[in-house]
């Protein structure tokens, strides 16, 4: 949907990473967090918005599930390639370094790698303005990230109804 703006100039759709713990939510209508899911997902479809699905949360997913109970049709699959593998080294570095300063503990991870991954290429794809999670030690690191000046993408917490986080009135 790539469309030049009045000047001329070409605007890039609005893009979401949504990650393993999205999907969780999403898929099972019992979750408490299942409403805000279903929500955040309807409201991207309604509002042009790539909704992206990385090969890292694929095989998390799978893990417990399988991959043809993701809403495959809707999304865009994002392969971890070698320009994210460098992007990763950057911010593995800034993770590692904060917790062993004691400025960050992750208390739940040992190693923080696919954090770093997904981050990564979040920050990377240029489209991507938003990273979907209710990882709460997700959250943490790239709190931590943020403080470094290196993310140019910004986490949205599902605990957070979509209608909070973009000032939208859900009438």
């Amino acid at each position: 949907m790539n469309g030049s703006g009045i000047s001329g100039e070409v605007t890039m759709p609005k893009g979401v990473l949504l990650d393993t713990s999205f999907f969780l939510r999403f898929l099972n209508s019992a979750d408490p967090l299942f409403k805000n899911a279903d929500d955040y997902f309807r409201y991207f479809l309604k509002n042009d918005f790539s909704l992206f699905i990385s090969t890292i949360s694929v095989a998390e997913f799978c893990v417990g599930g399988t991959a043809d109970q993701l809403p495959l049709k809707n999304l865009k699959i994002l392969p971890f390639n070698f320009d994210h593998a460098r992007r990763t080294r950057q911010f593995a570095r800034i993770l590692f370094d904060a917790r062993n300063k004691g400025a960050v503990d992750f208390t739940k991870r040992l190693l923080i790698p696919n954090d770093s991954k997904l981050f990564a290429q979040a920050d990377y794809e240029a489209q991507i303005e938003f990273y979907l999670t209710t990882d709460v030690e997700s959250i943490k690191a790239y709190n931590t990230l943020k403080k470094s000046d290196k993310v140019q993408f910004t986490v949205i917490d599902l605990n957070d109804s979509y209608s909070e986080v973009f000032g939208i009135l859900d009438i």
